[in-house]
């Protein structure tokens, strides 16, 4: 008897692997929001000048330069758990502990304490980010990438909400100290995640023998691959039209009447929701269709959301077209994101796993630093109406590439 849809998603879904995917993700989420937003708002409330709280924005530089430190996390043992749970948790147990001192710090008479705290929270939680993505690659089976991609964004999106909105909603009640000891202990829920419910990767394959391998070995493997640099090239312009979109959206509905309480309200409500539904189905989807035709279909897909944009510059300020704008493209880019997920894994040797999804998603990055710096000219230039119209055009490259999957699959294979 043929499998359902829903019965096929629910019996993926409903295993230790995936519910370990879920957690993990939240427990990756936590730590972003301590260290960009919630920090900045706890630095405005103190009254720490803005030239200073500029700079703190580099404290994030770690999430960029990951890959430096990936080969470690492959070459190297931890005595406990195994080669993932066992960096899991290492990187767990520092975030806990940097949090708490970010807690016990002030960002007024101690700021050059705090950037080093919290620069040492974004390092330990990029270092967590880098043997999750390893254990999701290792732990899952191919037919679970898609939808072990929403679960982990699902998880990732709502404790960004929670280190974020819930707690600034926190700070109006309690004092700043009390709400980052609060994030401390939220990241027990990855701890418990990965003693008792996660299971270690069987690894059938050896890790690299030394630093050295686990450097130069993954590059080796992945540009002896037929086609390795479509498949770069690929990975930068997928996304490409959506980044461009997004890159102005707040900026564009200020501009057209709607208020900040407007915008934010949406994008934290109905985006976040559009978001996890989005990611969700096209992880259910990708069950079905399979990894071609999903990337195919959620590539087009995501670039005609573009057109909710095009309608909204043309119509002005319109509160529902306004909502529905946002919720359909964030949902149709949830699933392409889903699916953008599932296909960077497959790319990864499992020997090798943590360097080389490292150095995939430090690619990605490239694409939201280059698109993001010429789109105001575009936008002044083209107007807003030209400017979506053109972004929706950006999902041509990233699709005439993918014509080429066949052989990247095919290369991967041999």
């Amino acid at each position: 008897m043929n499998e359902s849809l829903i019965q096929k998603t629910l019996r993926v879904l409903g295993n230790r692997r995936m519910a370990a995917t879920l957690l993990f993700g939240f427990s990756s989420g936590i730590p972003l929001g301590l260290t960009g937003g919630t920090l900045q708002a706890w630095m405005t409330q103190e009254k720490v000048n803005l030239a200073t709280i500029g700079i703190f924005s580099l404290v994030g530089l770690p999430y960029a330069l990951k890959f430096l430190w990936s080969p470690l996390m492959d070459a190297y043992l931890p005595p406990f758990l195994g080669r993932r749970r066992g960096w899991i948790l290492v990187s767990q147990v520092l975030l806990i502990l940097s949090i708490a001192l970010m807690a016990v710090t002030s960002p007024v008479l101690q700021p050059v304490q705090m950037a080093t705290i919290a620069f040492l929270v974004a390092f330990f939680s990029a270092s967590q980010d880098i043997v999750v993505d390893a254990y999701r690659t290792d732990v899952l089976l191919p037919e679970e990438y898609g939808l072990g991609s929403a679960a982990y964004i699902m998880g990732y999106r709502i404790a960004m909400l929670v280190s974020g909105a819930l707690a600034l909603i926190l700070a109006d009640q309690m004092s700043w100290k009390s709400v980052y000891f609060l994030m401390a202990l939220t990241m027990l829920v990855g701890v418990i995640a990965t003693l008792f419910l996660a299971p270690e990767p069987e690894m059938g394959i050896s890790r690299p023998k030394s630093l050295g391998e686990a450097v130069y070995l993954p590059l080796v493997d992945f540009f002896k691959r037929k086609g390795s640099m479509e498949v770069l090239s690929f990975i930068v312009l997928y996304k490409l039209d959506v980044v461009m979109a997004l890159a102005l959206t707040t900026a564009f509905m200020l501009q057209i009447g709607f208020t900040k309480t407007d915008i934010g309200a949406v994008n934290k409500g109905v985006g976040l929701v559009a978001t996890i539904v989005g990611t969700l189905s096209g992880g259910a989807i990708m069950t079905k269709l399979g990894m071609k035709r999903s990337l195919w279909s959620f590539g087009i897909l995501q670039g005609l959301g573009n057109l909710t944009f095009v309608a909204l510059a043309h119509v002005g300020y319109n509160y529902p077209l306004m909502v529905t704008a946002v919720a359909t493209e964030n949902l149709l880019s949830g699933m392409g994101t889903a699916a953008y997920s599932a296909f960077l894994m497959t790319l990864c040797n499992k020997k090798f796993s943590a360097t080389q999804y490292a150095l995939l998603t430090s690619l990605m990055a490239l694409t939201r630093v280059f698109a993001g710096a010429p789109s105001g000219f575009l936008a002044e230039k083209l107007g807003w109406q030209s400017y979506f119209l053109f972004s929706m055009s950006l999902m041509l490259p990233g699709l005439l590439l993918l014509t080429r999957f066949d052989r990247w699959k095919t290369s991967q294979a041999e």
